[in-house]
């Protein structure tokens, strides 16, 4: 978590920045420019899931341009926190003092949305993430942070229910990264596991752990039914690796963090048949979403991971908003973040609307399945469990 001090001194910056708030530039041709960022992880241990993101909000932005139906450009700025706390703010002025920006979506991470959505507030920047799913970030009184996606009381609430009612465990090692996204998951699964009536035993084991061999023995050790890892793809390949190794023959299952194909990539046939969570669909699979995933593996040679139909659904929310007030005189920072507060949407994924505190009013979570070298869409995690 950065210091709040150091919160505290950027907010100046960030307030100077609202005094510039901003109201579209020229595109050098005549026309109105305005420019939407994302703050996520696109360099770092998590990369892809930011590379997820940010081709979807690219894919959207190029679509909207493409389609003859603006009389404005819209374009994309990256900037990059590395899903890290500590580099939040930096990432968050970046976005800030380029007055073309008019709002952003993300930051993807929780830790990094806690540190910056202060700053965003105060700029008067809407901050709309499609992936932070820590519970209490719309409990803290953000005035522009708005989350399109369901928290993690949906997320572990769903692994709860799936290993009580379809796997029937006893007996489940909840284990944590350390990380404001790892605790938050972990504390909601805890929760909602011993409401079930399944004992819990809780662990800790901090992101780059050098060697998983004792964390995979602790749980062994244990004799559980199953073990949620809450954390990200980074950690998970090496532990499930090193608990293949110690014998461990449970039900293994992960979070949003872990969906993606990095996780085979680093724990091979160490991963087959771990259960992974996640708010977001398979845009391959879904009906709704087939033309977006054929559109994304045209433009960039690989089908869509975790959380890109998601961002694209919100960068063309923020698009149509923006269309919006371009037509009424201007688009200003403040006046597109009430619009998105009070917006209704009707997207590719989901419909998307917030309540009064910014929280995303949709709490569906779905299931997939490693099995080989694929991680395959199961459904319904509340139709799964029965």
């Amino acid at each position: 978590m950065l210091n709040k001090t150091i919160v505290k001194l950027a907010i100046p910056m960030a307030v100077g920045a609202l005094a510039l708030t901003g109201c579209g530039g020229d595109s050098g041709s005549g026309g109105d420019v305005y420019k939407i960022a994302f703050q996520g992880p696109l360099s770092g241990d998590n990369v892809q899931l930011g590379q997820n993101m940010e081709n979807g909000i690219k894919l959207a932005v190029d679509q909207a341009n493409a389609s003859g139906e603006l009389d404005f450009e819209i374009e994309y700025l990256p900037v990059d926190d590395q899903g890290l706390p500590d580099k939040a703010t930096t990432a968050a002025q970046k976005a800030i003092d380029d007055t073309d920006v008019v709002a952003v979506i993300g930051p993807a991470f929780s830790g990094p949305a806690d540190t910056a959505a202060e700053v965003y507030g105060a700029a008067g920047m809407a901050a709309v993430s499609s992936s932070a799913t820590r519970p209490d970030l719309t409990t803290k009184g953000y005035e522009t942070f708005l989350r399109a996606v369901p928290n993690d009381s949906a997320q572990g609430a769903g692994m709860a229910k799936f290993l009580a009612g379809k796997v029937g465990a006893e007996k489940v090692v909840v284990v944590d990264d350390k990380t404001d996204y790892g605790i938050g998951l972990a504390d909601v699964a805890e929760k909602d596991l011993k409401a079930a009536g399944i004992s819990v035993v809780r662990q800790s084991v901090p992101q780059k752990t050098p060697d998983y061999s004792a964390a995979a023995r602790n749980v062994i050790k244990n004799s559980p039914d199953a073990l949620i890892y809450a954390g990200y793809y980074q950690d998970a390949g090496p532990f499930a690796t090193k608990l293949k190794e110690a014998g461990f023959d449970g039900v293994a299952m992960s979070g949003d963090g872990t969906n993606d194909a990095q996780f085979i990539e680093l724990a091979g046939d160490a991963s087959d048949g771990w259960y992974l969570t996640c708010p977001c669909t398979d845009a391959t699979k879904e009906d709704a979403t087939k033309k977006f995933a054929a559109d994304y593996e045209k433009e960039f040679k690989q089908a869509p991971g975790t959380y890109s139909a998601e961002s694209y659904d919100v960068a063309s929310m923020v698009i149509e908003e923006i269309e919006k007030l371009h037509a009424e005189g201007g688009v200003e920072r403040e006046a597109l973040m009430e619009a998105l507060r009070g917006v209704k949407y009707k997207g590719l994924t989901k419909e998307f609307s917030f309540d009064d505190k910014g929280e995303f009013t949709n709490q569906t979570i779905y299931m997939y399945q490693v099995k080989g070298d694929a991680i395959e869409y199961q459904g319904n995690i509340d139709e799964l469990a029965g």
